[in-house]
């Protein structure tokens, strides 16, 4: 498996989970620390860290240490790779679509024509 693979898979994983798909929309918005990011959830701030520290192996987040503050950055570099997967198989289901209406096109075309009788 390749080096784009396994950080898709990463990637993919990391954002199986609600609770991390949440804490990504929300530092597409701003970066946050821990602490602002466990602000809304019923959880610890260390599960909220495991889910910030699973985000970051997968790629998807940066931490950085501001004076007393360690902000969570997002990075969207990641989700050039997630994009560029998803069109790849994006195209290829419409270019099955567009083979199957030329298809459907011609068996209609063909039904519409009268039929000679061989009698």
């Amino acid at each position: 498996m390749d080096e784009d693979s396994e950080r898709l898979n990463r990637v993919f994983a990391a954002l199986a989970d609600p609770t991390r798909r949440d804490l990504v929309a929300r530092l597409a918005g701003a970066d946050a620390t821990v602490g602002e990011l466990a602000e809304p959830y019923d959880m610890s701030l260390q599960a909220v860290s495991k889910h910030v520290k699973v985000l970051e192996e997968a790629g998807l987040v940066t931490r950085s240490k501001d004076a007393q503050r360690r902000p969570v950055h997002l990075d969207a570099e990641v989700f050039d790779l997630m994009t560029k997967w998803i069109e790849r198989y994006r195209r290829q289901a419409e270019e099955r679509y567009r083979r199957l209406d030329v298809l459907l096109g011609r068996m209609a075309g063909e039904e519409a024509r009268p039929r000679k009788d061989a009698s």
